[in-house]
């Protein structure tokens, strides 16, 4: 065993680095909406939305490959067929996933963005079955998914219970970056095993960022008014993206996929809790409160029954 298998697989390194990422991901939900009021951008402004994360992710990319060149990597050794399966890897869990990710948290509370994201551990567990013989749904899991989904369900309904909100461009397009996410991750677990997860991170994300900003750019989006705050929220969020995709790929790599997931549930507590304090949104509405007992419980449940593998 390595150096880097005995310190990856350590249960508590292991519980650490999972919640240092949960937090990570948690944050970035008041970090984009702050984003878009110090960078003013407007709700409807797609394009723009597009090149801010697009910079974003260009900036993590960057950090990325410096850490991996500073630390003896090769960045510019790596093969014609292995950067094209990276690129295919920039143009799901990079570019198309925050599209989707972005517009949809643009139109919802950073509340309901954390609990509405959370939907993919279900995706994971649901793709499982029908991709390893290992892995299929049990009695346990179908609960699970169902609590979660009751959560999502709970979370679109008014204080009445009787009014039912859902909008496709801002829920609607949380849930299908959650899909992107889970399908490309296991993907991205499979490129992780021949090529250095730096590399495979820090491609990844600076291919999607230009793709971003091209796309951005070209539809009229643009980004202005950097200031020292907004500049800092900017490099905050591109230290994010850097340092939770490439330590979540590390404990992928070298763990079973039961052994990390089951800290996903981190993910939508630390969203509702960062939210309420950083956007001002009301955690003690009982819809809220419910919907994410709801879905923290049904993550519990499908990890609690899911028998781990190896990609």
């Amino acid at each position: 065993m390595t150096d880097n298998e005995k310190t990856f697989t350590n249960k508590k390194i292991v519980a650490l680095i999972a919640a240092l990422c949960c937090f990570l991901w948690g944050s970035a939900y008041p970090a984009v909406k702050n984003g878009y009021l110090l960078f003013h951008i407007a709700p409807a402004d797609v394009s723009s939305k597009l090149v801010f994360a697009g910079y974003r992710f260009i900036l993590a990319g960057i950090i990325l490959l410096i850490v991996a060149q500073v630390s003896g990597r090769k960045i510019f050794a790596i093969t014609k067929d292995n950067i094209f399966k990276i690129f295919i890897l920039g143009i799901t869990q990079t570019l198309l996933q925050y599209i989707f990710f972005y517009i949809g948290l643009s139109n919802t509370t950073g509340v309901k963005g954390a609990i509405m994201n959370s939907m993919g551990t279900f995706f994971s567990v649901i793709l499982a079955h029908y991709l390893y013989k290992n892995d299929k749904l049990s009695i346990k899991k179908i609960m699970g998914c169902i609590i979660g989904f009751l959560g999502v369900m709970v979370a679109n309904f008014s204080m009445d219970l009787f009014s039912f909100s859902f909008n496709i461009i801002g829920e609607g397009f949380i849930i299908i970056a959650a899909f992107i996410f889970s399908a490309s991750a296991i993907y991205g677990k499979q490129l992780t095993q021949n090529i250095d997860v730096m590399l495979v991170t820090g491609y990844n994300l600076f291919m999607g960022g230009i793709m971003l900003v091209l796309i951005g750019l070209a539809s009229g989006g643009r980004v202005s008014h950097f200031t020292i705050g907004s500049s800092v929220l900017l490099i905050y969020m591109a230290i994010l993206s850097a340092t939770a995709f490439s330590l979540w790929s590390l404990l992928l790599k070298y763990n079973k996929v039961g052994v990390v997931s089951i800290y996903n549930f981190l993910i939508p507590i630390f969203g509702v809790m960062l939210s309420s304090i950083f956007l001002g949104e009301n955690i003690l509405e009982v819809k809220n409160m419910v919907a994410l007992i709801l879905v923290c419980s049904g993550i519990w449940l499908v990890n609690k029954s899911t028998k781990t593998y190896n990609l």
